[in-house]
């Protein structure tokens, strides 16, 4: 298949706000790659969603900002641009750099005018045309006439989506319904959608006076999933990836409980000698290499435990079965009511030893992984600022076109231009509000003739925007050395100027 396929399919799909229209786009040409290889199954499955197959290319917006001439004629097969990066992928050492760029030369000097930018957005995550993952799954099933629910089971328990396609295209339900819960192969973890109390939660998760919830701290940590048989453990991240040998105190705590075979899932992260969390930084820049600060792992649900899986069972039953085997300090902290008061006051407490907030869980699902839906809910308190756009950028795919990712900044009169960056975002914006933006960023531009000619649009510091986002984190890549986690937009302040802006000390105060 060419790629010029993949690209006209993604642009019809970024094109429409339906969500029937969308899968059955993406359904039209799953159908016509079904009676290909596996391999270009599973490419064409993965680009669909909007990803490379590749963990890392060491390619980034710099590596592709000079480009060369776009092929007149599509000639790029799918397969070809996959191998393409697997090459891309595997260059190190001296020369590796010139090599990267050499090679992406070469693929990027094949490619189309309308395949350059697709692939631009590919490498740098930045394909926003709608398909998520769900939808690529909805698209498999009508492609190959499976129930959802099936193809949904299946990437559960192989990982992925792209795992399971070519089974979901070739070999219908009896294909899929061999991928099962396996010791030492991770699963997609369970999700939680989100309320902003804990009473709108409780409702949400299906409480009640006669229906008691579970209510968990939530940790700032990094999700783990440790998978142990016998003396083998397995430790992975949320997106599956391992990181067993980075983690030697959670094998070690994994291999003195009391059981054979176990799955389990729960967070790892650093404490302070008060036992309160550290900074998130801390705990992730840990998580990425094998020596540093100690992490603690807590294990809040357990989805296989020696020869029986409990995925489907209830909430309740896996609960307690969790509690016979993990010892009170490696457990979630959480409360069991049905009592407002009482998950309410639970609530204030984890907010005061440190921790982000809570999951209110439905004590009678099961452990439905990979999906967010209403079983488990959190509550986190969330953090607003007004800051002011310093920078801006063009986007793509769905955003191509308009200004989107705006550079955020507070007042900090000791530097210079009297404002310090803290992060960017694209999220929260609707196209009525990228539409505006592109043009009051427009008027802001330092070089208003040359807007179109740079990735980076530098403006004049006088939009304020008010930014919600979940905490703050220490960084060694902003001047004023914190950076802002999950911003996105919550509206445009023109009541405000830049001078009522919030500061750098409020900001640090926050942390």
């Amino acid at each position: 298949m060419l790629l010029a396929d993949v690209v006209a399919t993604s642009t019809e799909v970024a094109s429409t706000r339906s969500r029937k229209a969308k899968t059955a786009a993406l359904a039209e040409l799953l159908a016509r790659v079904a009676t290909a290889d596996p391999e270009e199954i599973r490419t064409v499955t993965s680009y669909l969603a909007g990803s490379l197959r590749q963990r890392r290319t060491g390619l980034g917006w710099r590596s592709m900002q000079s480009l060369p001439p776009p092929a007149a004629e599509p000639s790029l097969t799918v397969l070809e641009v996959h191998e393409a990066f697997d090459r891309i992928a595997a260059l190190a050492g001296s020369g590796s750099q010139q090599s990267r760029a050499d090679a992406t030369a070469e693929l990027f000097g094949r490619a189309t005018a309308d395949e350059q930018p697709w692939l631009r957005g590919i490498v740098t995550g930045e394909v926003r045309q709608g398909a998520l993952d769900s939808l690529v799954q909805e698209g498999l099933a009508a492609a190959g006439a499976v129930p959802l629910a099936a193809v949904r089971r299946a990437a559960m328990m192989a990982g992925s989506t792209v795992a399971v396609s070519a089974a979901a295209l070739t070999g219908g339900e009896e294909a899929l319904a061999k991928f099962v819960l396996q010791v030492g192969r991770p699963v997609l973890p369970m999700l939680a959608s989100s309320a902003t109390t804990v009473e709108a939660a409780m409702a949400k998760a299906g409480g009640g006076p006669d229906s008691p919830v579970a209510v968990d701290t939530k940790l700032d940590g990094v999700r783990i999933q440790v998978h142990r048989h016998g003396d083998d453990v397995l430790v992975a991240t949320r997106s599956l990836e391992d990181i067993t040998a980075r983690l030697p105190e959670v094998v070690s705590v994994a291999r003195e409980l009391p059981a054979s075979a176990f799955v389990l899932d729960g967070e790892v992260l650093a404490l302070d000698d008060q036992g309160r969390p550290r900074p998130f930084q801390e705990t992730a820049s840990r998580a990425a290499m094998s020596e540093g600060v100690h992490l603690t792992p807590y294990f809040f649900d357990l989805l296989h435990l020696d020869g029986r899986d409990l995925v489907d069972s209830p909430g309740s039953e896996r609960l307690a079965a969790l509690a016979e085997l993990v010892p009170e300090e490696h457990l979630v902290p959480r409360v069991v009511t049905a009592d407002l008061a009482e998950a309410e006051a639970f609530t204030s407490r984890v907010l005061e030893l440190g921790h982000e907030g809570v999951v209110v869980k439905n004590l009678a699902a099961p452990y439905d992984a990979g999906r967010r839906g209403a079983a488990w809910v959190k509550v986190k308190p969330v953090h607003t600022l007004d800051l002011v756009v310093l920078a801006v950028e063009w986007g793509s795919g769905r955003r191509r076109g308009w200004l989107s990712n705006i550079h955020l900044g507070a007042r900090d009169g000791s530097a210079e231009g009297g404002f310090v960056m803290l992060g960017k975002t694209f999220k929260g914006m609707t196209d009525e509000m990228l539409a505006w933006q592109t043009e009051r960023f427009t008027e802001l531009a330092l070089d208003p003739a040359g807007v179109r000619d740079h990735h980076v649009v530098h403006l004049r510091p006088e939009q304020v925007v008010e930014i919600a986002f979940d905490g703050l984190q220490r960084s060694t890549r902003y001047p004023g050395g914190l950076a802002l986690r999950f911003a996105r937009v919550v509206r445009y302040r023109d009541d405000k100027t830049a001078d009522q802006a919030d500061t750098l000390e409020t900001v640090r105060n926050l942390l």
